[in-house]
């Protein structure tokens, strides 16, 4: 019970960090691509308060998927909306990889010193576990094809443009789908975007820490 209610105090600055620089990155790209919205409108700030989604953040530590406020983009500010879009859209995931390095490198740097799961230092370095498990969720989770979803936002840049329309013409489903994909996997215990997450999440967790994931959290 303590270690339960441990990790979920640890993992709630994990989540608000993990978001918080997936939102930025988006605003801050699409700032320099020349749309300044989300400046405009205070969400090209690092306060994670203004990118938090309480249901997003909460099935993101109940469940690792989950997501955060969209900072909003302008397409008409864009020279290319099409192009500028599909870098817009990937700066969040790339963001949460490349904090996701910089968290598995430390915690490799942490174990490489003798200070271990069983150590003083096991909640920093439980917390610096938890910042790389759930960056990289983040950015895996969100680059699936399905609309709202930053992925469906790079898939329609890169479809011919008569595809693309019909691809977007069923966006306004995609909430619904995914959310629909997520309770089904609780409730069934299948889940779907569990399947396609793992396997990702291994490799990138693995690669980044250099342990593998149910390594890191063996008792």
């Amino acid at each position: 019970m303590q270690s339960t209610i441990l990790e979920i105090v640890l993992a709630v600055p994990a989540v608000l960090f993990a978001i918080t620089i997936h939102e930025y990155a988006h605003g801050w790209v699409a700032d320099r691509l020349g749309d300044p919205t989300a400046r405009q409108m205070g969400r090209l700030t690092l306060n994670p308060l203004a990118h938090l989604d309480p249901i997003g953040a909460l099935m993101l530590i109940l469940v690792r998927i989950g997501w955060a406020k969209p900072v909003p983009v302008n397409p008409y500010n864009l020279k290319n909306p099409r192009r500028d879009m599909v870098w817009i859209s990937l700066a969040g995931p790339a963001a949460n990889l490349a904090a996701a390095l910089v968290l598995g490198t430390a915690v490799r740097m942490i174990i490489m010193a003798g200070a271990g799961r069983g150590g003083l230092m096991t909640p920093v370095l439980l917390l610096l576990v938890f910042g790389v498990v759930i960056n990289v969720a983040l950015a895996v989770f969100n680059v699936i094809p399905i609309p709202p979803l930053d992925g469906s936002k790079v898939l329609a840049g890169v479809l011919p443009p008569r595809w693309a329309y019909q691809y977007l013409r069923y966006e306004r489903f995609g909430p619904v789908l995914l959310i629909g994909v997520i309770l089904l996997g609780q409730l069934t215990g299948i889940s779907v975007l569990g399947r396609l997450i793992m396997p990702a999440l291994g490799f990138f967790v693995n690669l980044f820490t250099g342990y593998p994931l149910s390594q890191l959290f063996a008792p």
